[in-house]
């Protein structure tokens, strides 16, 4: 192990280099050779004039500490080393200061960064003649993929924008699956000699029935036959209370949203997205009109 210090007016910089690798119920009536090397970087900052110590600033979140489906697309982007190492360290890796510059990637196959530069950095330094292309975060990829995807919200069949629904009679709702609307669907991205290919399938839709009820459901729902009746749907559906006349344009007026779950792999790491897409509709119910004779 090769251990260098170097005095700086605002502090001091150790370096540390080591080697690396209806009535019915459907509403009807009927960069991989940069890893070479690794380092860590702290800075040590004194007490400020009047005996107070720095605050250093809180590190900003990186990939790891972001909510799912979050990246910071330039987090590994590779930098020069600044101060460039003494002449004679190892990490030049037997070059001249005047034949190139050591580089920091702080991204790499096991993992990113530990914090930021006023903490503690992990990552690969190496020498190169000129500046390398910055390196490529495979969750931004994935992301990329994810979007080449065009997700759309649900293919609505029931509740039926044509349909008279009744007041007391169950509802079935259901969707017509697609790749785009239900899943599964599959993409990759490219980048930087680097491939990511996620899929993404629809985990649960969730029906907001505007009379203040939400229904969710884990599949697609059954699509309703004339023989089932009035029966309720086995796995999806819903009943009305009231009748829609009161509200505006006398009809409830509801959203079905998806939640699609997205798992990636690329670039020697792996995650999980969440994406969700929505599908108005209306819903015009009625009350059981009875004629005495």
């Amino acid at each position: 192990m090769l251990r260098g210090r170097a005095a700086a007016a605002a502090g001091s910089l150790i370096l540390v280099a080591t080697a690396a690798p209806s009535a019915l119920a459907d509403g009807g009536t009927g960069a991989g050779k940069c890893y070479d090397k690794r380092f860590c970087v702290r800075v040590d900052i004194p007490a400020q004039p009047g005996g107070e110590d720095a605050k250093a600033k809180p590190p900003k979140s990186g990939n790891g500490d972001s909510s799912p489906g979050e990246s910071t697309p330039d987090r590994c982007a590779i930098r020069l080393m600044e101060p460039q190492p003494p002449a004679g360290s190892t990490l030049w890796d037997g070059h001249s200061p005047d034949d190139g510059a050591i580089y920091i990637n702080p991204c790499h196959q096991n993992g990113g960064p530990k914090g930021t530069v006023t903490e503690e950095i992990e990552g690969a330094a190496f020498w190169s003649q000129t500046p390398p292309a910055a390196a490529v975060d495979p969750a931004v990829l994935a992301q990329r993929a994810v979007d080449s995807m065009l997700l759309a919200g649900p293919t609505i069949a029931s509740p039926r924008a044509e349909g008279r629904y009744t007041v007391g009679v169950p509802m079935w709702l259901w969707v017509t699956p697609s790749p785009t609307t239900w899943g599964p669907n599959q993409a990759s991205a490219s980048a930087g000699g680097i491939t990511v290919t996620a899929t993404a399938k629809v985990s649960s839709i969730t029906w907001s029935m505007g009379d203040g009820s939400r229904v969710t459901c884990s599949g697609p729902g059954t699509a309703y036959t004339a023989d089932r009746g009035m029966s309720p749907s086995p796995d999806c559906g819903h009943r009305y209370r009231n009748a829609s006349a009161g509200q505006p344009g006398s009809t409830y007026k509801g959203t079905a949203t998806t939640t699609w779950a997205i798992d990636w792999a690329g670039g020697g790491q792996s995650g999980q997205l969440t994406e969700v897409r929505d599908t108005p509709f209306t819903v015009s119910v009625g009350e059981l009109q009875v004629v005495g004779q």
